[in-house]
This record gives structure tokens, C-alpha cells and sequence, in this order.
């Protein structure tokens, strides 16, 4: 249960969520809501696995740690079990993707395979190389955003794929206040995250803008789709800069609790977004 990291799957929630109000307009269809909501449950539960046992291989789960601790480092579970957890939780995710094949069309079985290969890529490869922001834009907000809409609705919009952008950046979040707390660490396992090729100020300014930046896309979002509404959606920056000051006076595991926090104002996010387009229609 802790491998799994209860607290990030408000990050998988959000995204759906927001694709569900989006096409509130044109009716809720149940099961495809249901399907990608658990499929991004489950994805995000095999992610975890993936990076607690690669990074427990790789040696960057160290004794000088920061962050919560990991399964496979505690040695709680054994490295081979975690491995026939990965194998379970992917087969899960693929056996609850393909019914959205039939609803969507064999596309969607593109974009499942290349949410799979990219899970393994994020922590295998492309984290270590300063890409992990990226991918959470695109994997944690356009695509779950824009594919949950399409689902319900048959097509794609432009208010949609400004909708996943403010998804990705707000939950980008989720990922710099991780790399910020870890630079140091990641440095010395060869890491190369953007906090560690530009530095401490950089990460919290990164993490402000961040939050800003989404409430702007979502609030463009909301004028596209014509949500009378989009004003209100300003009442979470204070909210998050509230969250951003506390970062700033925080240092090492104390940052633990900034992470908390963090994920609690993802999900606060996207159900004021959500509300608020839901209200409008």
C-alpha cells in the first residue's frame, strides 16, 4: 500500500475529472468515465512500482534519502516481489484500456501502448535526463485530459487541449517540489533534473509559475468553451502561493509536508475547475 503512494493518485484523478466536465455539456456517459478513471488509477499505482524498484537498482534510493520512504529500499518487499507487481499492475492496466478500444476506436490501443512504454521510460531513462516535467505535461495532462473528453464526446476541441495544459502544469507540481527537495541527492546519482542543471531559485520559481500558468490555461479554457464562470477560477492562486512561501522556507524532509500539500491542491484544482464548467453549462 505505501509503494503505491495513495497521495499521487490525485494527480491521476484530476485529469479525468477535468475530461469529464469538459464534455458535461454533451451528455456524461458512465463507463468510459469509469474505465479511464480506474485505468489512470492503475497506471499511476504501476509507475510507482516501476520507480521504487529501478530507482532501488540503480542505487539512487540511498541512506540519505529525503523523501518518503520506498518499499524496495526498507527492504519491506523483496525487489523479486516488487517485479511480479509491476507485471500485475501493467496487465491490469492493459485489460481495463482495451474495452476503450471498442468505444473509441483502435487508436486508443496506440495511446495505451505508448502510456505503458512510457511509464517504464520515465524512470529507466528520461527522468535522468531532465525530461520528467515534459512527459507529466503531456501523460498527466493533454493526453488523459483531451482522451477522457473525446471518449464521452467522439471529438477533440481547442478548449480541451488548453484544459490538459493547465492539468500537466498544475501537476507538475507534484514533480518539482520532488526534484526540488532531492537536487542535492539527484546530483550525486546523476540525476539530471532541471532543478539540478539550473539550480535551487530556479525550482521555486519553476513551481510559482507553474501553478500560475495553469490557472491562466484553464481560465482560457473555460472562455473557449464559453464558461461565464472563468473568473472564479482565480480563487485557487492564493491557495497555491500559499503553498509556494511555505516551500521557500523549507529545506530537506521537512519538504515532505509541502509534498502533501501539494497533491491535496491538485485535486482541489480540478474539482474547482470541474465544478465551475459544470455550473456553466
Amino acid at each position: 500500500m505505501l509503494a503505491a503512494r495513495p497521495k499521487t493518485l490525485t494527480g491521476a484523478a484530476a485529469p479525468v475529472m477535468i475530461g469529464t466536465a469538459m464534455a458535461a455539456d454533451e451528455g456524461f456517459t458512465l463507463l468510459p468515465f469509469i474505465l479511464c478513471m480506474l485505468f489512470a488509477f492503475a497506471m499511476q499505482i504501476d509507475a510507482n512500482f516501476i520507480n521504487d524498484y529501478f530507482d532501488y537498482k540503480k542505487g539512487t534510493d540511498r541512506e540519505d534519502r529525503l523523501g518518503p520512504e520506498r518499499a524496495c529500499a526498507q527492504g519491506w518487499v523483496t525487489p523479486r516481489a516488487m517485479k511480479g507487481a509491476i507485471a500485475i499492475t501493467t496487465l491490469a492496466s492493459c485489460l481495463i484500456g482495451l474495452p476503450l478500444a471498442f468505444i473509441g476506436g483502435l487508436p486508443l490501443i496506440a495511446v495505451g501502448l505508448a502510456c505503458v512504454v512510457f511509464c517504464f521510460l520515465y524512470t529507466t531513462s528520461l527522468s535522468y535526463l531532465g525530461l520528467g516535467d515534459l512527459l507529466v505535461l503531456v501523460f498527466f495532462g493533454i493526453i488523459p485530459v483531451g482522451f477522457t473528453y473525446y471518449l464521452q464526446t467522439g471529438h477533440w476541441s481547442a478548449g480541451v487541449t488548453l484544459a490538459g495544459m493547465a492539468c500537466g502544469f498544475v501537476t507538475d507540481c507534484l514533480l518539482i517540489i520532488n526534484n526540488y527537495r532531492d537536487r542535492e541527492q539527484d546530483a550525486v546519482s546523476g540525476k539530471k533534473t532541471l532543478i539540478v542543471r539550473f539550480g535551487k531559485r530556479f525550482g521555486l520559481q519553476s513551481y510559482l509559475w507553474c501553478g500560475i500558468i495553469a490557472v491562466v490555461l484553464a481560465i482560457y479554457a473555460m472562455i473557449e468553451e464559453k464558461c461565464a464562470l472563468y473568473p472564479l477560477m482565480a480563487a485557487y492562486l492564493p491557495l497555491h502561493v500559499l503553498t509556494y512561501r511555505k516551500m521557500s522556507k523549507l529545506e530537506g524532509r521537512t519538504l515532505n509536508t509541502v509534498l502533501g500539500n501539494t497533491a491535496g491542491n491538485i485535486f482541489l484544482f480540478a474539482v474547482l475547475l470541474s465544478v465551475l464548467l459544470i455550473l456553466s453549462r
